[in-house]
């Protein structure tokens, strides 16, 4: 039984392990329509499409806030990679009143969270 209380040996780091060091390269906001913008977003140090994807929302999330609009909702994002550098062209729609569908954001609590975890909005 003793056995059980001996030292563990240490997990080798793995890409997965590492730390996460996001570089954020910046936002590029587009009006395509008085409720629908899109946000072109671009970091280095991304560990999946999901890093890259919640930078946009970040910005979607803000810009909603800063329109005087309390929601936005999820319409599509397209990431690529190229040399280390992720982009991702994402579109949302933004409203005073929560939108139907089941991509929605709260827009104050989104910017929160965003700030809880370090990532810039716009």
């Amino acid at each position: 039984m003793l056995a059980a209380c001996g030292e563990v040996a240490p997990v080798p780091e793995t890409a997965s392990s590492s730390v996460f060091k996001p570089n954020y390269l910046g936002i590029e906001t587009r009006k395509l329509d008085s409720e629908i913008v899109s946000f072109v977003v671009r970091m280095s140090g991304a560990r999946s499409n999901q890093d890259i994807e919640d930078y946009g929302r970040c910005a979607a999330a803000q810009y909603a806030l800063i329109r005087g609009y309390g929601f936005a909702r999820h319409l599509r994002t397209n990431v690529q990679e190229r040399g280390g550098i992720w982009a991702a062209d994402a579109v949302y729609t933004i409203s005073a009143a929560l939108p139907d569908g089941s991509q929605t954001i709260d827009a104050e609590v989104a910017v929160e969270e965003c700030a809880e975890n370090g990532i810039p909005t716009v």
